[in-house]
């Protein structure tokens, strides 16, 4: 299967793309650091059905960005919307995982009319957690480690805290793409864990959306946020295979759920 990648310029930045497979346009943004090969078994894996458009976070590895500062949630929903159009489309299926999915929500409430449906799984969305407050100043306690130049310390509680990551021992070992890490925890987790998805917004626009966790986060703070969002807007709540990481680490079963999921959205 033959991909295409590309620059898509955006406000203060410019987005390194990538299109594959041939079909219905499929939106796939990456969580953590936001790579573009985040989803590469996954998107060659849907790339059999849709045409996948994937890039690379503003800021992380080839994606430039010339602002400074927090980069918020609603910045990077733009940014999203900015590569579906940069393909040539009006509206597209999105999947996101983890930050990807809080930017998913946030697409379809701030550009419903670029989103044919969403399946958000496992979006960070803390606030609506009765332990919020635990959740927000864990995230804060990240950035000041990383601000401080300890972002060890930082990767090690992040991951600590994530379903099925496998923390490695890395007493010996340099943190893989630091840099990349370093500008999640310093400009990007503040924003991740305090947004808070807009239910009024998101109701009234009525697009099909699925929220999802995986049967292996159950009891994590990140398979949770799922599950109340669905309830406070009425819609699916649905288990899917593996932790947290499975778009990543288990593309051939996490992919024929999704592959499921994308389905019945619109049928």
């Amino acid at each position: 299967m033959t991909s295409e990648d590309g620059t898509c310029p955006v406000e203060d930045a410019d987005l390194h793309v990538r299109r594959l497979g041939d079909g219905p346009p499929l939106l796939m943004i990456a969580g953590g650091i936001g790579a573009i090969d985040t989803y590469r078994a996954l998107a060659a894996r849907l790339g059999e059905t849709y045409t996948v458009l994937t890039y690379a976070r503003r800021g992380h590895f080839r994606s430039a960005d010339r602002s400074d500062g927090p980069l918020t949630v609603e910045r990077h929903a733009d940014d999203a919307r900015a590569v579906i159009e940069h393909f040539g489309y009006g509206k597209a299926l999105v999947f996101g995982s983890s930050a990807g999915a809080q930017i998913g929500l946030a697409l379809a409430t701030r550009h419903p009319g670029a989103v044919t449906g969403l399946v958000a799984h496992e979006p960070p969305a803390v606030r609506v957690l009765p332990d919020a407050e635990d959740w927000l100043d864990f995230a804060a306690e990240q950035v000041a480690h990383a601000a401080s130049g300890d972002v060890m310390t930082a990767f090690k509680e992040f991951l600590g805290s994530i379903a099925g990551a496998g923390l490695p021992d890395l007493k010996t070992i340099r943190i893989p793409h630091e840099a990349e890490w370093k500008a999640l925890f310093t400009r990007e987790l503040a924003g991740f864990y305090g947004y808070l998805p807009d239910v009024a917004t998101l109701r009234r626009a009525r697009l099909p959306i699925v929220l999802a966790a995986g049967e292996a986060s159950r009891g994590y703070y990140h398979y949770r946020p799922a599950r109340l969002l669905a309830l406070e807007l009425g819609l699916p709540f649905v288990e899917t295979p593996g932790a947290h990481l499975a778009p990543q680490r288990h593309a051939t079963d996490f992919g024929d759920a999704l592959t499921d999921l994308l389905t019945d959205l619109v049928l």
